[in-house]
């Protein structure tokens, strides 16, 4: 039996490497919940709980997540033989209720500690294993200015670093979006795929106007662009739209997936571990999509290099990915705090074959951008923890 030892729960702020402007917020840095746990037999686990824009984006922010973890996952995790992931889990579902992002930061540490434990990856404790070893990754070109956009999305092709860009819309007027979208979909032509996020900032007729639009100027793909829980007007804009509509924000969960694909509200589904609460869950969100007829699309939180990397583990496990993913996180801050930054080039993401997730934290780097400098790296149980 394997029992928890140490834990530790932290947040460190990373700059970005240019303002990311966002329906709902603009990101100068990115905030990050870092979970650490080490067993009885010492094998450390690690995991991430980010978040966008503190509350601006949803319910929990990186002070709720440590706190949810601290004061009322950990002490059910002392109670748990936590080898057994699927059953910590389970307990830890009975005894907290929603608080996904927290949830997923504790099941990626157990997942760590269990692949480190049989010496294998994360991903082939998930569903039937790894199918593939690199993942097409999206970048999202969200300066606002179209002149900005065009030129970094020619540099990310110059350098065979992304072929698909997503772009943040929905501050402007529907018109004016459109035109920055259209400009951009004109310059990059058929050497990129174009798509965009409205971040649930449209009306149901900003929608339809602006979803026939951007289909006539060559967008691909529209993100979220109503409110996530009004499914039946997801449902007619999905079904009388020609441009497919991904729910993303209206994405909490099997449950949630279920009764989207039930409405037919969605042509494509954007799957976030954080969002779903866990991964495990997303794998089950995947399924349910997949047998709606669903496509799948491999979403970010902007999660800096450990919800980076589970996010890909569960990606590479599934039979069919159409829509590739958006695992940029890394790369859109100023510093990675991994020892050896993730691997990206030719257009992908190479996951690591390492057990466990395969990637390591950099002291020095988390010293420097932890938010209680001062505090000690890990903390015995009962003593702060």
């Amino acid at each position: 039996m394997a029992t928890l030892d140490l834990s530790d729960t932290y947040i460190v702020d990373v700059p970005t490497i240019r303002p990311h402007v966002l329906a709902m917020a603009t990101m100068h840095y990115q905030s990050m919940v870092i979970v650490r746990l080490i067993d009885s037999d010492g094998v450390e686990g690690i995991g991430e709980g980010t978040t966008i824009g503190g509350l601006s984006y949803g319910e929990e922010s990186p002070e709720s997540i440590k706190s949810a973890i601290d004061t009322y996952i950990v002490p059910v995790l002392q109670t748990c033989d936590i080898a057994q992931v699927g059953a910590t889990m389970a307990k830890v579902a009975k005894c907290v209720r929603g608080n996904h992002f927290a949830k997923c930061a504790v099941e990626t540490a157990l997942l760590d500690m269990a692949g480190k434990r049989l010496g294998v990856p994360v991903s082939e404790l998930i569903g039937g294993g790894r199918r593939r070893d690199s993942l097409p990754v999206a970048w999202t070109l969200a300066s606002g200015d179209t002149a900005r956009d065009i030129a970094e999305g020619e540099e990310m092709l110059d350098r065979r670093r992304h072929r698909i860009f997503k772009l943040k819309i929905g501050k402007r007027e529907v018109r004016a979006d459109v035109a920055h979208v259209g400009a951009i979909c004109k310059a990059l032509g058929n050497r990129a795929s174009v798509r965009v996020d409205v971040n649930q900032n449209w009306s149901e007729a900003q929608a339809k106007l602006g979803m026939a639009m951007l289909h006539d100027v060559g967008c691909e793909l529209v993100e979220q662009p109503i409110a996530g829980d009004d499914i039946a007007a997801m449902a007619r804009l999905s079904q009388s739209q020609p441009v497919a509509l991904m729910a993303d924000e209206a994405l909490h969960g099997p449950r949630s997936a279920m009764r989207i694909a039930s409405a037919h509200a969605a042509g494509v589904f954007a799957l976030k571990i954080a969002q779903s609460g866990g991964l495990f869950a997303t794998a089950e969100v995947a399924a349910i999509g997949a047998a709606s007829g669903i496509g799948l699309y491999g979403g970010t939180m902007l999660e800096g290099g450990i919800g980076t990397i589970a996010s890909a583990h569960v990606f590479a496990t599934l039979p069919e990915l159409a829509w590739g993913t958006e695992l940029f996180g890394p790369l859109l801050q100023t510093e990675e705090i991994l020892s050896e930054p993730l691997t990206y080039g030719d257009f992908s993401l190479t996951l690591p074959r390492g057990p466990g997730l395969g990637v390591t934290l950099d002291p020095d780097k988390l010293a420097r951008f932890r938010r209680d400098r001062a505090a000690p790296t890990l903390h015995p149980l009962g003593a702060g923890a």
